[in-house]
C-alpha cells in the first residue's frame, strides 16, 4: 500500500496544436529543405495514401529522405537547433512554474509530461523542454556518427495511449512492455487516473482523451482562436462528452485555462485526502 504524503498530479499534454500554434517541423526545418509547409505535409500525405502506410512513418520518411536530398545532415543536435525557433502559446513559457507553484501551495506533486506525435528531438530543443519529466514522442535511430538513419519510435493516436499506461504505473521508458503488462494493485500505481489532466487539440487526441475521462481523469480540449474550425472542433469534443473541458490555448496566470487547472487539483487534492480518512478509520 503506498504511504506517500502528497498526491502526484500529472499533466499530460499533446505539442503540436496544444503547447505550439503550429507543426514543429514547420519552424525551420521544411524551410531548411526547400519546401513550403503545405508541399511537406501533401508530400507526407501522398506517401501515406499511396502505400497505406502510417501516417507517422511517412512524414518521418519524407523528413529523412529531403534532409538528405538537400545535404542536410539530420544529427540530434541539428533537430534541437530546430526547436529553439518552435513558437509557443502566450502563458507557456511561465506556464510550468505557475502551476508547479499552486500545487506546491496546497499539498500537491505536480509533474508535466509531452505525449506527441512529433519529434522528442525537437521538443528537446524548445525552451520548455527541461520542464518535462518525460518526453513521450517520436525519435530517430542514430548510427555511429550521431546521423539519424530509421525512426526508432512512431507514435500515433493509438500508440499515444500506451504512454498514458505508462504514466499511470510510473515507467518512463520507451521500450519497457513488460512492466507495463504486469498486473499492479491500483493503490500501489504510481498516478491514478483521477490525478491525470490531459490536454489535446484534435481527433488524434480522441483516445487517450476519452480513457483518462473513463477512468476518472479530467481532459482539456485546447483551441487556438486565431485558427479556424478550431473552436468548432474542441465543441464536437466536450459535446459527444470525450473531454470534461475545452478552453483557449492561453496559459496566463488567472486566465479560463490556469482556473480550470487549478480547480482540478483542488479537486484531486479533496478526494485524496478523504480517501485517507475513509483508509485509515478513527485513527
Amino acid at each position: 500500500m503506498s504511504s506517500r504524503k502528497k498526491p502526484i498530479v500529472a499533466l499530460i499534454y499533446d505539442f503540436d496544436g496544444t503547447l505550439s500554434p503550429g507543426n514543429m517541423q514547420e519552424f525551420g526545418f521544411i524551410q531548411a529543405i526547400g519546401k513550403s509547409p503545405s508541399e511537406f505535409w501533401t508530400q507526407s500525405d501522398e506517401i501515406a495514401t499511396g502505400q497505406d502506410a502510417s501516417n507517422i512513418l511517412s512524414y518521418m520518411k519524407l523528413m529523412f529522405d529531403e534532409a538528405r536530398k538537400s545535404g542536410i545532415r539530420l544529427k540530434r543536435s541539428d533537430f534541437k537547433r530546430f526547436g529553439k525557433d518552435v513558437e509557443l502559446f502566450p502563458g507557456v513559457l511561465e506556464w510550468f512554474r505557475i502551476v508547479n507553484e499552486y500545487g506546491q501551495s496546497h499539498g500537491v506533486i505536480v509533474e508535466h509530461y509531452i505525449n506527441s506525435s512529433g519529434l522528442a528531438e525537437i521538443i528537446e530543443g524548445t525552451p520548455i523542454a527541461h520542464e518535462f519529466k518525460r518526453i513521450f514522442a517520436c525519435t530517430f535511430i542514430y548510427d555511429s556518427n550521431g546521423i539519424a538513419e530509421w525512426p526508432g519510435v512512431a507514435v500515433d493516436y493509438t500508440a499515444k495511449t500506451q504512454f498514458i499506461f505508462k504514466i499511470n504505473k510510473g515507467i518512463l521508458a520507451m521500450r519497457d512492455s513488460k512492466l507495463l503488462n504486469e498486473s499492479q494493485a491500483e493503490e500501489d500505481k504510481r498516478i491514478p487516473f483521477p490525478h491525470m489532466i490531459y490536454f489535446g487539440d484534435g481527433d488524434t487526441d480522441v483516445p487517450c482523451m476519452k480513457i483518462v475521462k473513463m477512468f476518472g481523469g479530467h481532459s482539456i480540449a485546447v483551441y487556438d482562436p486565431q485558427k479556424e474550425g478550431k473552436q468548432e472542433t474542441a465543441q464536437k469534443l466536450l459535446r459527444q462528452k470525450r473531454v470534461n473541458f475545452m478552453t483557449p490555448t492561453v496559459y496566463t496566470k488567472g486566465g479560463r485555462t490556469y482556473r480550470i487547472v487549478c480547480s482540478i487539483i483542488d479537486k484531486i487534492k479533496a478526494d485524496w485526502e478523504l480517501q485517507q480518512l475513509a483508509k485509515f478509520g478513527a485513527r
